[in-house]
């Protein structure tokens, strides 16, 4: 039998997923030393509620009280074969800086023959009309390092006495558990499947243990892994689990997973963003190849909100 794959240009041979590359990463500097000053109201995001990537940026820029400086649209989960959209219901809107119908329109701006996969989130310069930057990770350090000044009273997401460690458990958390549920979800052949499921479980089982012994990845408070790590976990038990087939445990089975999974779920303004009904109808109904009748199911019944009894757990 042959089996068509979600996105075809991103399938090898032999049934594996392979992501492709964020195609514009220029910077936003304070220091002038590239093209895009940091200047209140310049920059405008654009993102999905229910995309894990771009909701690494919305977490970011909350945390940092970057909300009146950094405008945002969300665009409908629902991705059909034109792409993203900017229509009005709930939870996302039109387009009130450019008018564009599709996001496909803002990379068409700043690449006319931009022939790849159109992506969230993308960051947009209002001055010069076009897209500076499309990698959450790339996003993520301007709003933290370039967009925040020094001692502002904003969490440390981004640590520099322990950046060494920060970024190999942030590159184990993305090759395994960010990209891996979809290097499972996508992948074409049993072999390819199989293989993201167990590199996942396994980082997930180490993760598990390790928050055995401390509140957070890096300590006593949340880094941006943690937050990289939640934006997965948050849709796990809701969408990847079921739609992904990454099937042999859910977050909830996890004995200090899911009581972290919490914790973040409950820290403060967190949960203003985690929108399952975004996150179910854009899975099920965008990804026809896997889901071809767009069923949504009903469930699970997810109980974010009970005491974690995390900070009990690590306290004195």
């Amino acid at each position: 039998m042959t089996f068509r794959s979600q996105f075809p240009n991103e399938q090898s041979e032999s049934g594996e997923f392979e992501r492709q590359e964020d195609a514009f990463r220029e910077r936003v500097s304070a220091d002038g030393s590239t093209p895009y000053p940091v200047v209140p109201g310049r920059y405008h995001l654009y993102v999905s509620l229910a995309c894990p990537w771009a909701h690494r940026t919305l977490i970011v820029r909350k945390l940092l009280g970057l909300e009146a400086a950094v405008g945002m649209t969300v665009v409908d989960p629902v991705r059909d074969e034109k792409g993203w959209a900017f229509r009005d219901g709930p939870g996302h809107s039109r387009d009130p800086v450019n008018g564009f119908a599709y996001l496909a329109e803002a990379y068409r701006a700043t690449e006319p023959d931009f022939d790849g996969r159109v992506t969230v989130p993308v960051l947009w310069d209002t001055a010069s009309g076009r897209i500076v930057n499309n990698s959450e990770d790339d996003i993520c350090r301007m709003f933290a390092e370039d967009f925040t000044a020094p001692g502002a009273g904003t969490p440390d997401l981004f640590p520099a006495d322990r950046e060494r460690e920060h970024t190999d458990l942030a590159e184990m958390i993305y090759e395994n558990i960010n990209n891996g549920v979809y290097r499972a979800g996508f992948a074409t052949k049993q072999e390819a499947y199989e293989s993201a499921v167990r590199r996942l479980f396994a980082a997930l089982d180490v993760l598990d243990q390790r928050l055995g012994k401390t509140r957070f990845l890096l300590g006593a408070a949340p880094v941006e892994a943690d937050w990289r790590l939640f934006c997965t976990l948050v849709r796990f038990d809701a969408v990847y689990f079921g739609h992904f087939k990454c099937n042999l445990r859910r977050i909830v089975d996890y004995p200090y997973l899911r009581g972290y999974l919490k914790e973040l779920y409950q820290w403060p303004g967190i949960a203003d963003d985690v929108h399952f009904d975004h996150i179910k109808r854009h899975y099920y109904i965008t990804h026809g190849e896997i889901n071809p009748t767009g069923i949504v199911p009903l469930g699970p019944d997810l109980d974010l909100r009970s005491p974690h009894g995390r900070g009990t757990m690590f306290s004195g």
